[in-house]
């Protein structure tokens, strides 16, 4: 049974960091043949994309309201992803989700797995 399970979230003022991690188990298949990815929901709003790194080269993609703020990785020794985050602001408050689908072609969408989800509240 796959499990993805978020940690490293917390409430912090605006322009600090926080780095939340993600970690699989249970996988059918070695980690590093997952696109990972990143999401978001913030109260009232719908789950929106953040970042995702591709199983293949590692290629990283992030929505504009992220770039150049955050940094997605992974570690697939160790099985984890990783989702360090810069110059927070209070819009960046929201559930953050890790997601992993296995050879995924595409950043934003088809993700089977998901995660239950960790807590960053930003206040300005």
């Amino acid at each position: 049974q796959v499990q993805l399970v978020e940690s490293g979230g917390g409430m912090v003022q605006a322009g600090a960091s926080l780095r939340l991690s993600c970690a699989a188990s249970g996988l059918t298949f070695t980690f590093r043949y997952y696109t990972m990815g990143w999401f978001r929901q913030a109260p009232g709003k719908e789950r929106e994309f953040v970042a995702a790194i591709r199983w293949q080269g590692d290629t990283t993609t992030y929505a504009d309201a992220v770039k150049g703020r955050f940094t997605i990785s992974r570690d697939n020794a160790k099985n984890t992803m990783s989702l360090q985050m810069n110059s927070l602001k209070a819009e960046d408050t929201a559930v953050y989700y890790c997601a992993a689908q296995m050879y995924g072609i595409a950043d934003t969408y088809g993700y089977r797995y998901w995660g239950q989800g960790t807590q960053v509240t930003v206040s300005s």
